[in-house]
């Protein structure tokens, strides 16, 4: 598995997700319906399904969070894996409120 760090580009090995780190701590394993990331470069093993417990799907344009925040991706290619970082599923991350402009 590709060390993850801010900038990689990782697609999934069980459907079509693609997701850029945009930030990550030193320990994180990312996966996507149950199956470890790839690299763009690497191919998927053979044999590889997706879980069937793993398919919340991700959506294009969302930025993806683990719960204290310290990983964040944003999903560049959609897909019917659930992304998650060390077991925990990851989930969308909330948009900044903007002040009023009364």
């Amino acid at each position: 598995m590709t060390p993850i760090k801010p900038g990689l580009k990782l697609k999934s090995a069980v459907c079509a997700a693609e997701v850029m780190v945009i930030k990550a701590p030193a320990d994180a394993t990312l996966t996507c319906g149950g199956a470890g990331m790839l690299g763009q470069k690497d191919t998927a093993p053979g044999g590889v399904i997706i879980d069937a417990s793993q398919k919340a799907g991700c959506q294009v344009g969302k930025r993806y969070v683990n719960d204290d925040q310290s990983l964040e991706v944003l999903c560049v290619k959609a897909g019917e894996g659930t992304l998650a970082c060390n077991g925990a599923a990851l989930v969308t991350k909330e948009s900044k409120k903007l002040p009023s402009s009364d």
